[in-house]
């Protein structure tokens, strides 16, 4: 595997921190914005987020997709605020470190079949957790910026802090 378990623990806390980040700059007023009729709206995808990366992480240990574990997810989301989808995406912190932290090197190399040909499970976290976390995050800056955030770019985006004065 390219990364070390703790390495790929770090990278989605830190992108659990990335997305705090981005979530801080939501004006509340604005949480009904959707691109489009059929794209999520803003606290709809933040909802999302507080679930998807969990359970796929989850499904990934398991080695199988649970489709109604994932769908009582997604339920619990639904009247989430804006307030409880933060504190939601805060406590994934702790729950990457507590998914994958049992899990050996063997077990990073196991191959798993979720979606697709068998492939490592380390590869799969990758693929799909830490991608998916990075591209629905970018999806949210995106959100942001056409809501009038003008003031957000690359600092806030890639590394989760605001942009130094000057």
């Amino acid at each position: 595997m390219v990364l070390t378990k703790a390495e790929l623990i770090a990278a989605l806390q830190n992108e659990v921190r990335i997305l705090l980040h981005l979530a801080d700059k939501i004006d509340p007023a604005q949480t009904d914005y959707r691109p489009t009729p059929k794209q999520r709206s803003t606290i709809e995808l933040l909802r999302y987020l507080t679930m998807m990366g969990p359970a796929m992480a989850t499904a990934a240990t398991a080695g199988n997709f649970d489709e109604a574990a994932w769908g009582a997810a997604e339920e619990a989301t639904k009247t989430m605020t804006l307030a409880q989808a933060k504190a939601a995406i805060a406590g994934q912190t702790a729950t990457y470190a507590a998914t994958l932290g049992s899990l050996s090197d063997a077990d990073f190399r196991a191959e798993i079949s979720l979606f697709g040909p068998p492939t490592p499970r380390g590869v799969w976290l990758v693929s799909w957790v830490l991608s998916g976390c990075v591209a629905y995050r970018t999806q949210l800056f995106l959100y942001l910026k056409a809501c009038g955030r003008e003031e957000l770019g690359t600092m806030n985006l890639w590394a989760g802090m605001d942009a130094q004065a000057g």
